[in-house]
């Protein structure tokens, strides 16, 4: 059955580039990004990869592990690191998972049978540090993903888990956020929003990022 928001993701047990990784250990308290790939040697992923391992410090100053998966074995995914490096003018810095016999790749839902029944799909699952499901995207074999979103949603997420806002359409950090319409009392508003907000509609009210 297939992972919805807010559903508590599976534990398993798996080999990886980096050695064996029992994932809610591994996790420990940290946020995870899990995404997953066709297969190794392929061109839209090799440039993912890298982006990633370039992208790193960025993941870890929001508290987020990053954990790839493709079907292939540890060994396969060694060769296929070298190539990444070497392409993409980057190390790659996290683990790879092994999945040739699709324990995760069922477990997580990533094989969609009328896109190709033995290849996983570009799938991405937000997990937050009580191992719930945040987010997930899902993209064709044939399209990169963009990253850059993937850490916009996961500042948006942050934010709006510690302060009673959403973020609008293409916000990023540093931007004003909504204020959620449950919060009506004048006072609730005026301690939770010193720096005021302006009212467009009695349901769309704009405040400065409340953390800047």
């Amino acid at each position: 059955m297939a992972l919805r928001l807010g559903d508590t993701v599976p534990n398993f047990t798996q080999a990886s580039s980096e050695g064996e990784i029992k994932f809610y250990d591994w996790a420990g308290d940290s946020w995870v990004v899990l995404f997953s790939h066709p297969a190794d040697f392929t061109p839209v992923c090799t440039t993912e990869l890298g982006t990633v391992a370039k992208l790193k410090p960025e993941f870890e100053k929001r508290n987020v592990k990053v954990l790839a998966l493709s079907v292939d074995d540890v060994e396969s995914h060694k060769g296929w690191i070298g190539d990444i490096n070497e392409t993409q003018n980057t190390t790659v810095n996290y683990p790879i998972l092994a999945d040739p016999n699709r324990q995760v790749s069922d477990l997580y839902d990533m094989i969609h049978p009328n896109a190709d029944n033995t290849l996983t799909v570009r799938s991405v699952f937000i997990i937050d540090s009580q191992k719930k499901l945040r987010l997930t995207f899902t993209y064709p074999a044939s399209t990169g993903r963009n990253f850059d979103e993937i850490l916009r949603v996961i500042d948006s997420l942050q934010l709006t888990d510690n302060y009673k806002v959403a973020t609008p359409a293409d916000w990023k950090e540093g931007q004003d956020v909504v204020v959620v319409p449950s919060i009506k009392d004048p006072k609730e508003l005026k301690e939770r929003f010193p720096k005021g907000y302006k009212e467009l509609k009695p349901y769309l009210r704009m405040t400065p990022q409340p953390n800047k």
